[in-house]
């Protein structure tokens, strides 16, 4: 059992607990994610082809990619150890290159992933414990080749708010997504 690690100032800085935010406040409305509008942020909702259910959200900004999933998890066990060490296995298995590396969001992976071809693609995976919940990130595009340039994309992250719902999940399950609400059309 891998007690849960938050990482400091979550509550203030984010990425967010549902119960830490403003009801008022806007938000793009993806069911188990809140996305902050911004200027320049696009979104594409991610479609598991035989279940045809969203299974991810991804978001591009200034040049870099973000792709974002919640899970369930308990009050008190962290997810992150465990994937990060699935991560780095799978990673390996592809024959790509990973690192454990410390982060703006506590410990995270830079992996190299190989392609069709020879090219080679860098990616961050970042991942936070928030209560009863675990948010995974996949950065790609500018701000993995040079960390240094992911400011915008970590400040997307960071304003992503959790809506774990009240539902009894098991720790690992996927939390549900959905297109969201079009203005002006009824739900």
């Amino acid at each position: 059992m891998v007690l849960k690690e938050e990482i400091p100032n979550r509550s203030s800085e984010g990425p967010f607990d549902v119960s830490e935010v403003s009801p008022v406040q806007p938000f793009i409305d993806l069911g188990s994610i809140k996305v902050t509008p911004r200027a320049g942020l696009q979104l594409r909702l991610d479609v598991d082809d035989v279940s045809k259910k969203i299974v991810a959200a991804t978001l591009d900004c200034d040049g870099s990619t973000l792709q974002v999933q919640a899970f369930a998890a308990s009050r008190s066990e962290g997810l992150w150890d465990e994937i990060r060490a699935q991560v780095v296995d799978q990673v390996t298995k592809q024959g790509g290159s990973v690192e454990e590396v410390p982060g703006p969001f506590g410990l995270e992976l830079r992996a190299v992933l190989p392609t069709a071809g020879r090219s080679r693609r860098p990616v961050r995976f970042i991942g936070v414990d928030g209560p009863k919940w675990f948010l995974r990130g996949v950065i790609s595009g500018k701000g993995a080749e040079k960390p240094s340039a992911a400011q915008e994309i970590e400040q997307v992250y960071r304003s992503i708010v959790v809506n774990r719902g009240t539902e009894a999940l098991p720790p690992r399950d996927l939390l549900s997504l959905h297109v969201p609400p079009q203005p002006g059309v009824p739900a």
